[in-house]
């Protein structure tokens, strides 16, 4: 548990909790662990190796071995990966010619030689029932003999691991980041939330929990440990119910309500009397959750609890036996009638309601009075609503600026993306432009002066963290939108996936993509090389996990766009596999190396959202020539099988432009709020920081920095959102 444990911290932080152990001479086994660490792209900071150090070499091997397992899994060097042709990206054969070869070899073997002939006087074959097609025809072991050596480069990739306080002050300080979010996070994050929070139920509490998903996570642990409970909606105690029965806190998804203890359902009736009581009108939630309440009611009971009255009213309005008529009701009819003005005042009474509807407001206003009745009312409750709405509005209005005819893109929470055209009418401008100077103006007042800070430029075109759920689970993951270079010659995708039950077929592919979206060609299965690049080939099956890549050499690309999917043609989804993940290495010119290396891994995140077609991101050729990314964490519907990068190239050719020509609002942004006439500014050029405390933002803490800094990087960004 202490492993699993110290793992989280280093995941979350890239600290390791001090190591313990006793006093001795550890300096040889500590740079042996240094030198370890690089063959997968970390190094120890010199804090952290001179207090290994000085503990005896036991203690250091020890803690050498659980660490190197945990950042050899974050950037996916755990498992095998092998490569269907050998030599990749070496030899890498035509695609007819290489059928050609499967074909001779199995009119060659007794036991397939009727089943192919009798398939090729019909016209038509099936590769998979070539025997050695989609199957690997040599070892992991073998591949490894077959390949030359990594040679280092100073373009590879280095991760600094630092030395963290004490594990139980580490882990104590994670809860308070993760618990206290002012953005929702990822399905991972809070399953890691919740592993923190039964540790430190009884511990120091953050001095708010702002999510509700979050909250729901806490409130599970309070409850086992006899604490109050954090409820004021009645919808938080649906959540809590979600989390007792090991459902979705985010009420997304139908949870199936477990058979409750006595204790846990005297818990949820006592909470849901408590809010009731204190404030009827929150009956009116209830609708929104219909069923699921009524489901609870059957799990709960609350006839046998006559005590709490009101707990029982809450699903007698789920069943339609009392009435509570909803506030959103009462909006909908004022937006039916056109009556802004009475909708308006009305909104004000729920301030993130408001400005969820700031865009009809205006565009169904009759006339300037009823619009400037709208800004004024926007203008009063801003310093009332969520720092990661209002900046959500603002990013929208920004959007609405430009008359385009880009489509409009929908993302649900599981990343499952969709395209529509753009039908509304334009928000006035005059209007539009004064809405998002008072949102700035609400952001500047929320953000504290930094005094001293120190800017990693790298940092200025990530989008902000508006939402955990915006970035897939991994290592070196940026939130979707975000824009970040590509400094290398040689750009190599991967995917891995191991399959649970029945055979399953991934199919990494990277369709290439001119300036105006429409297609050049690609790389797949089917076209095994293309102008710039070459496919490891097809592996069809991976009952002990299988790996595919496609190479490509940035400077023979001539297309716009490259866009890498995964495609699943055959077996279990993204949610049901084992493990799945995609990721891409950078390599310079002449760099040789096996088809996987660790240390040149830039990004790698799992795979796991809801559809059959999943596009991490895409790649863009500037104006001036160089390559950039832009991250996408999308997943389209696809069809249920045989999903083919041949025909999926319409679909994914418009969600890439939806997302692409949006703007995003970045760090860059709100660096430029936050600054203020006392503000210096530094930015970091990799070499010297400064000896006092700085505020510093970047993708990567530095070494060095004052023991008083402000350390805002890639894994704590959504600390920047103000609450």
């Amino acid at each position: 548990m202490a492993h699993s444990l110290e793992s989280l911290v280093i995941r979350h932080t890239h600290r390791l909790p001090s190591p313990k152990g006793s006093a001795g001479e550890g300096a040889t086994a500590a740079r042996q662990f240094d030198a370890a660490l690089t063959t997968v792209g970390f190094k120890l900071s010199a804090e952290l190796m001179a207090r290994l150090s000085g503990l005896s070499e036991a203690a250091v091997v020890h803690t050498a071995k659980r660490t190197l397992r945990t950042v050899s899994e974050m950037v996916g060097d755990h498992v095998r990966h092998n490569s269907y042709f050998i030599d990749f990206p070496a030899n890498v054969p035509d695609t007819e010619d290489f059928w050609m070869r499967c074909v001779t070899k199995a009119l060659g073997d007794d036991k397939s030689r009727e089943s192919v002939l009798t398939q090729l006087r019909h016209g038509v074959l099936d590769l998979l029932s070539l025997p050695t097609y989609g199957r690997y025809q040599h070892t992991y072991e073998e591949m490894l003999t077959a390949q030359d050596e990594l040679i280092a480069s100073a373009g590879d990739r280095v991760t600094v691991l630092h030395l963290g306080r004490g594990l139980d002050d580490e882990l104590t300080d994670l809860y308070l980041a993760l618990a206290g979010s002012t953005t929702p996070l990822g399905e991972d994050h809070l399953r890691d939330l919740k592993t923190l929070a039964e540790r430190c139920a009884l511990g120091p509490q953050p001095t708010s929990i702002p999510v509700r998903e979050n909250r729901a996570v806490v409130n599970e642990a309070r409850l086992g440990v006899g604490s109050d409970l954090l409820l004021d909606t009645v919808t938080d105690v649906l959540r809590l119910a979600c989390a007792l029965s090991d459902g979705d806190v985010t009420l997304q998804e139908p949870t199936r309500f477990r058979a409750l203890s006595r204790p846990a359902r005297r818990g949820l009736l006592a909470g849901l009397d408590a809010v009731v009581a204190a404030n009827p009108a929150k009956l009116a939630d209830v609708h929104a959750h219909r069923e699921p309440f009524k489901r609870l009611g059957e799990r709960l009971h609350p006839h046998e609890y006559p005590r709490w009255p009101h707990a029982a009213d809450v699903f007698a309005v789920a069943r339609g036996e009392k009435e509570a008529r909803s506030f959103d009701s009462r909006v909908e009819q004022l937006l039916d009638e056109f009556d802004v003005t009475g909708a308006v005042r009305l909104l004000k009474s729920a301030p993130g309601k408001l400005f969820r509807a700031l865009d009809l407001l205006l565009r169904i206003a009759a006339d300037q009075e009823e619009r400037d009745a709208v800004v004024a009312a926007a203008v009063e409750a801003a310093p009332e609503v969520s720092g990661r709405v209002v900046l959500s509005v603002r990013e929208h209005f920004h959007n609405r600026e430009r008359e385009t005819d880009t489509p409009r893109i929908f993302v649900n929470r599981r990343g499952r993306a969709w395209v529509t055209p753009d039908g509304r009418p334009p928000v006035p401008a005059a209007d539009r432009d004064r809405l998002i100077a008072a949102l700035d103006a609400e952001i500047r007042r929320r953000l504290q002066a930094p005094g001293r800070l120190l800017l990693d430029p790298d940092v200025l075109d990530v989008a902000l963290p508006l939402s955990g759920r915006a970035a897939a689970a991994g290592f070196g993951v940026l939130p979707r939108g975000s824009v970040s270079a590509v400094d290398g010659e040689l750009l190599r995708f991967f995917v891995y996936w191991k399959e649970s039950r029945e055979r399953t077929d991934y199919d990494l592919s990277a369709l290439l993509l001119h300036s105006d979206y429409s297609t050049d060609s690609w790389l797949s299965y089917a076209a095994l090389t293309a102008v710039g690049g070459e496919h490891s080939g097809d592996v069809t099956e991976a009952p002990d996990g299988a790996a595919e890549f496609i190479n490509l050499s940035l400077d023979r690309v001539r297309s716009t766009f490259i866009v890498p999917q995964v495609n699943i043609y055959a077996g279990e989804s993204f949610e049901e596999v084992e493990e799945s993940f995609f990721g891409f290495m950078l390599r310079e010119g002449e760099q040789k190396g096996r088809p996987f290396e660790p240390r040149t891994v830039r990004m790698k995140s799992d795979l796991r959202g809801a559809g059959r077609v999943a596009l991490p991101l895409v790649f863009q050729r500037g104006d001036d020539g160089r390559w950039r990314a832009k991250w996408l964490h999308l997943y389209l519907k696809g069809i249920s099988v045989a999903n083919r990068v041949e025909e999926n190239q319409a679909s994914v050719s418009k969600v890439v432009r939806a997302l692409v020509e949006r703007e995003q609002l970045t760090i860059g942004y709100l660096i430029d709020l936050m600054s203020r006439d006392t503000t210096v500014m530094d930015l970091w050029d990799g070499e010297q920081v400064p000896d006092e405390p700085v505020m510093y933002i970047g993708l990567e803490r530095p070494e060095g920095l004052h023991q008083d800094s402000r350390i805002i990087t890639l894994e704590n960004l959504r600390d920047l959102i103000p609450g």
